[in-house]
């Protein structure tokens, strides 16, 4: 069993990426970037580095810690580095798939990662293939590395931003060349990429947290639809984009994906996920004895809604953190193996006491199941489900693995029928107002589709969205 499978009712995190230019000992640098950004993929990890001349790279599947040791760092020479962390979302759980991929074209070498999904990547490929190019792996990154190497442009910017017109959907981009360091970030903005400084060097990296780290400065956020060129004289802005979009922001980076300590488009995640269980309880209070988080996501909103009730916060569910890897699971004579590994109720604060349990979301609705009936099997005389998130109707296509819409709990039963479905006394989720107020921003500049529907993609695009992103899923990316 993997920790995959134990927590298969939330979504997966997508991809983590961190880029380190000009500093000795980048790939050290990268490695602990990568080790904070974790929590973004727990799949795959990699590094390429660069010492100006020549490649080196060191990818394989697993945890960060267990991908590298200390002989792989110091294979990994040069001052420039780049690194991923990956949950596979498009491509196959493969080695092949680890990311960054490199490869020599006319104009030399380049690496390249990214977080997100080309949600046109399947149509794109198939043109490709027909025109004649080869590919060594099932990732949409590879794609963008085609149309780069197919590109007229004259120079490294000129060939990216030609290469990236095409491209529709999610994307924050890292490329390494032999000199140069490039972010990318998709036109609507949907993921999220910073910029920093560390003394003379730069840094681009998914979250602020894993700029905490290594003591960068955090410049800004990369806007959406910017090309960031950092070489030996600086760092340089361009717009490469032909097509006009509006800002996009994935709403659910503040709800779930970031590390709380991370601040997001000027937003510090731990304070919009209190700020979410302060709105929670204002809008569904219900009389109870403690408040009880699903750890750890749950935990901020979880706060908020004590506070704002006046019902006390109480650790009356107990996370193991060191849960990794196991491939012996008992029998059906251990119930909820899965959840019972990650999770255990403390049965002396819940005895007898009606209970308010928090959670980020409900995807399926079985990991929930089991939270309730462990519970109630704790003693808890109620429990009375709130959830930080808007109902999951609906799948994405910008870089989240998300079960079939036919599979979400929301998308097939009413709110009473998913309160009964999961075994609790009450159930509500945050409204779309109270989740925007908490966040501090208009929900127009924000990507909310997994709750609405409300693709930031044009209709006549959606077909093709959701055949690309299955063609990918059908060759074995879904993880159960």
């Amino acid at each position: 069993m993997t920790l995959g499978k134990i927590d298969d009712d939330h979504f997966h995190d997508e991809c983590g990426v961190f880029g380190v230019f000009n500093r000795k000992e980048s790939s050290n640098l990268v490695y602990l970037g990568l080790y904070a950004l974790q929590h973004r993929g727990q799949e795959s990890a990699g590094i390429v580095s660069t010492d100006g001349t020549t490649f080196h790279s060191h990818r394989d599947m697993g945890l960060v810690a267990d991908v590298f040791k200390k002989r792989d760092i110091a294979r990994l020479r040069g001052k420039h580095s780049i690194g991923h962390v990956r949950y596979s979302t498009s491509g196959e759980s493969d080695t092949r798939n680890c990311q960054p991929f490199t490869f020599e074209y006319v104009h030399g070498g380049i690496s390249m990662c990214h977080n997100g999904n080309i949600i046109n990547a399947a149509s794109l490929r198939t043109e490709l293939e027909k025109a004649g190019s080869i590919f060594n792996s099932t990732s949409d990154t590879e794609v963008f590395m085609h149309l780069i190497a197919r590109s007229s442009g004259k120079t490294t910017q000129e060939r990216v931003s030609e290469a990236a017109q095409p491209l529709r959907g999610a994307f924050s981009v890292l490329l390494l060349t032999e000199d140069k360091m490039i972010g990318l970030r998709d036109p609507n903005g949907i993921r999220p990429l910073v910029l920093a400084k560390l003394e003379d060097g730069w840094i681009l990296s998914s979250e602020t947290c894993a700029l905490d780290l290594i003591g960068a400065e955090y410049i800004r956020d990369v806007a959406p639809g910017e090309m960031v060129l950092i070489d030996n004289n600086g760092v340089q802005s361009f717009f490469p984009f032909e097509q006009k979009a509006e800002k996009r922001f994935c709403v659910f980076e503040y709800i779930y994906f970031a590390r709380p300590d991370s601040t997001l488009e000027n937003i510090n995640v731990y304070q919009a996920r209190y700020n979410i269980g302060c709105e929670l309880a204002r809008e569904s209070q219900v009389d109870a004895d403690i408040v009880v988080a699903i750890p750890d996501s749950g935990t901020p909103p979880a706060i908020g809604y004590a506070n704002i009730s006046g019902i006390p916060f109480h650790q009356g569910l107990i996370r193991n953190h060191y849960v990794g890897r196991t491939f012996i699971e008992p029998k059906q004579s251990i119930r909820h193996f899965g959840v019972k590994l990650k999770l255990n109720a403390s049965r002396t604060l819940i005895k007898g006491k009606r209970i308010v349990l928090v959670d980020d979301s409900i995807v399926r609705g079985t990991t929930s199941r089991k939270i309730v009936e462990m519970v109630r099997q704790a003693g808890a005389k109620e429990v009375h489900m709130r959830i930080s998130s808007p109902p999951t109707k609906h799948s994405c296509f910008y870089g989240i693995n998300t079960p079939d819409e036919s599979e979400l709990l929301a998308n097939n039963k009413t709110l009473e029928e998913m309160c009964t479905d999961i075994g609790a006394d009450s159930l509500a989720f945050i409204s779309f107002d109270g989740l925007y107020r908490a966040v501090g921003q208009s929900r127009d500049s924000h990507c909310d589709a997994c709750f609405s529907g409300n693709y930031p993609v044009p209709l006549n695009q959606r077909t093709e969205c959701k055949q690309s992103v299955l063609k990918f899923y059908n060759k074995g990316t879904q993880h159960e």
